[in-house]
């Protein structure tokens, strides 16, 4: 039974020793590796071959990678490490990895072309300075013949028992059976849509109903499909906790039915995973760092034999073998077969699960669940600011000569202010000389370090971090995004500005990470329009697209448009009475738990506070700003069974998604807006680019977002067959044929 592995993969797994080091050193980005890389390969002669593929066998393990280059005229393999500072500053562990590389590279070289030695090179390119520093050896075939061979001979037991395990796992896939006594109505409908995408290769838009079991019935076809489609990884993706908890319960469901023995992994941020927050991530700081990857090969075994490793499975693991959490989460990212995390895993600019898939080849699945947010939250991936004043609190701390790199900044950023003096003003390019002084704070921070290691200025290390993620973004800026510089209201002299990169559409960033799973399925309640998603997100053009019927009938649920009432922001002061006469009036013809949805936190209060004077004995609580998790719980709690009143929250936060309050635990809901962003500089350039690029700008960034909250909101309702509510539409705009086409189907509206 054949297991392939990667070079680098198999360096990393047997060669790996010593401590856990992530003190911050400046490092190249990736595009400033891939150009080191060309650069260095651009100074070799003819006979020079860059990226040259090579793999070979040993017994039943495939080994296969790419060498940097190869130099036939000298027979030399080169392995490149771009790199900033002194090359002698590089960690032993990091060399003695490196090197193994190189080695295995040496090796499958000799046995691709029947050599009896060759030269090896490792090149250390410093990107700041261009200066190279190579280390040279000569082996002969015998010895890196018995070097590979240790290797693998490292490598074998633990490749054995994963070519079982990926054995056993995909026979029982294939005898997978549905969990349950039957699918839910719309259920079997979905299921059976992201069948067939992952069986043809293709992406899938679906728009399926709360209530019908998504999790389960999008998690089934995957794992239905994964021996078929002979799958690596699946990858679920949720924005929320909750939403990754159902799917961590519903792989556990799925294949504690059928004894799969499926892999799962949670990945947790690692502010959370962290078990000693007051240290530094190393091995003279943390213990949990001390000795990582010696200790790692046991905690590695243990963890593999814990097939739903959560967030508290895997800190038990961890913690046993003294090894820290969050680093042995990463690592079982490699040896799990279904993962599942936060947006950011896949999507983000440096993102891990992305990375590990490329480098690694898997074929993968993807699935995104309440897949409506992924348009906001790729925006902010993709867009970054710097702040003023962040620049003078950096100068403030900083040595001599980054302090004149950073008083070179402070002059290339009054350059652009002086042409921008408006509050907020759109600037036509990003501002080149802003750039290049930021470049240059960055090389001169780089060479500091590089002398004098050691940590930097807290506030020196977070301007520093923002510039250069300012001059990444700067380096694909484009017509998906905008630049602009802003000015705060309590800050508003001339030299006080903050100017940013924000992010309109996502879809050229988002684009290359679809084209790489086998298939990507979006799911959500609310996900349409169909156009709207693949414009944005960068979906391909052969993404198929299914409405899931939904399993509700519009006798559950009584959907009301008030309309006599505005809730315009000209003219809401006078909408609070009326909205606060509406809600006692329905409260005391049905009493029972009610949520009331308000665009802001002063909107809610008023009403409340107006609810309170009406009618002081109708039970009344609120969310507050900045609630912590046991706040957050706090308030859900009180939709018990048996309980009555009216919780007021805000549109589009903690409560109008992602809740669950079947049956008594909630009858009915008022939303009090169209749920429509609010109309500022910021929003109306983002209108215009979309009515540049889309021809439906107004749609783009007001109208789809906003009714996506409604209806999302109004989703908490009804969640199974057996409930019965109500829902008040609080706008007369409610009634526009436009908007109630944007309603769900089975929803009968009627007025007051």
């Amino acid at each position: 039974m054949s297991y392939t592995i990667a070079v680098r993969s198999l360096c990393e797994f047997t060669a790996k020793q010593g401590d856990l080091d992530l003190r911050f050193t400046p490092s190249p980005s990736a595009q400033e590796g891939i150009a080191g890389h060309a650069v260095v390969a651009g100074r070799r002669g003819d006979g020079y071959r860059s990226e040259v593929a090579l793999s070979g066998q040993w017994n039943d393990l495939h080994v296969r990678g790419r060498a940097d280059g190869y130099d036939a005229n000298e027979n030399l393999i080169e392995e490149v490490k771009t790199h900033r500072g002194r090359a002698d500053a590089i960690p032993d562990n990091h060399r003695h990895l490196h090197w193994a590389q190189l080695r295995v590279y040496g090796h499958l070289m000799c046995q691709e072309q029947g050599m009896e030695s060759v030269k090896l090179a490792l090149v250390y390119y410093d990107i700041a300075s261009g200066v190279e520093t190579v280390l040279r050896e000569t082996r002969d075939s015998a010895w890196l013949r018995a070097h590979f061979d240790g290797l693998c001979q490292r490598f074998s037991g633990w490749a054995a028992s994963e070519a079982a395990h990926r054995a056993a796992r995909d026979a029982a896939l294939t005898g997978l059976s549905f969990p349950h006594a039957d699918f839910r109505p719309g259920q079997r409908q979905l299921a059976e849509s992201i069948y067939r995408a992952n069986t043809g290769g293709r992406c899938l838009l679906a728009q399926a109903p709360t209530g019908i079991g998504k999790t389960v019935g999008s998690l089934f076809p995957v794992l239905k499909a994964m021996p078929r489609e002979k799958l690596d990884k699946v990858f679920f993706l949720a924005a929320k906790t909750p939403g990754r908890r159902l799917a961590l319960d519903g792989a556990a469901t799925l294949c504690g039915a059928s004894q799969a023995p499926l892999r799962v992994l949670e990945l947790t941020a690692r502010d959370k995973a962290c078990e000693h927050p007051d240290k530094q991530c190393h091995g003279e700081s943390c213990p949990l760092a001390r000795g990582f990857y010696d200790r790692l090969p046991a905690a590695r075994a243990a963890a593999a034999e814990v097939l739903v490793l959560d967030r508290e499975a895997l800190r038990e693991v961890a913690l046993a073998h003294e090894v820290c959490p969050y680093y042995l989460g990463s690592e079982m990212a490699r040896w799990s077969d279904m993962i599942v995390g936060d947006y950011n895993y896949y999507f983000d600019g440096s993102a891990m699960l992305y990375a590990l898939a490329l480098n690694n080849g898997w074929k993968t699945s993807l699935l995104v669940d309440e897949a409506h947010n992924l348009v906001g939250r790729a925006r902010s991936m993709y867009s970054t600011e710097l702040d003023r004043e962040l620049l003078r609190l950096a100068r403030a701390g900083a040595p001599p000569g980054i302090k004149k790199a950073l008083e070179r900044v402070g002059r290339a950023w009054t350059a652009v202010d002086k042409t921008a003096p408006a509050p907020y003003q759109l600037l036509e390019k990003i501002p080149s000389k802003l750039v290049d002084a930021l470049q240059e704070m960055g090389s001169a921070i780089n060479e500091h370090l590089a002398a004098f290691p050691g940590p930097l200025d807290p506030d020196l290390q977070r301007f520093y971090f923002d510039a250069m993620g300012f001059v990444r973004l700067a380096e694909s800026f484009g017509p998906h995004s905008l630049c602009d510089l802003s000015r705060d209201a309590d800050r508003p002299t001339l030299r006080d500005s903050t100017i940013c990169i924000r992010n309109v559409v996502p879809a050229p960033f988002l684009g290359p990470r679809f084209s790489a799973t086998h298939s990507s399925t979006l799911f959500s309640a609310t996900l349409g329009p169909w156009h709207y998603c693949l414009d944005t997100l960068g979906m391909p053009e052969d993404t198929a697209w299914v409405e899931v019927e939904s399993p509700f009938k519009a006798s559950q649920l009584e959907v009301h448009i008030a309309r006599g009432i505005s809730t315009r922001y000209q003219v809401r002061a006078a909408s609070v009475q009326p909205i606060a006469e509406l809600i006692a009036r329905q409260y005391r013809d049905r009493p029972g738990n009610y949520l009331a949805f308000f665009s802001s936190f002063d909107y809610l209060d008023k009403v409340a506070n107006a609810l309170e004077r009406l009618d002081p004995t109708i039970p009344a609580w609120r969310q507050e700003r900045r609630m912590s998790e046991h706040d957050r719980q706090g308030f859900i709690d009180r939709f018990a069974v048996g309980g009555s009143g009216v919780g007021f929250a805000v549109l589009g936060g903690a409560f109008g998604e992602g809740v669950d309050l079947p049956g008594e635990r909630l009858i009915g809901a008022f939303v009090a807006t169209l749920g429509l962003p609010q109309v500022n500089p910021v929003n109306e350039q983002l209108r215009e680019r979309m009515q540049a690029l889309f021809g439906a700008g107004y749609d783009y960034t007001y109208l789809y977002p906003g009714i996506q909250k409604v209806v999302q909101a109004a989703g908490r309702v009804i969640r199974t067959e057996q409930d019965r509510g109500v829902v008040w539409l609080i706008d007369d705009r409610f009634a526009q044929p436009g908007i109630r086409t944007l309603m769900p189907a089975w929803w009968e509206l009627g007025s007051q």
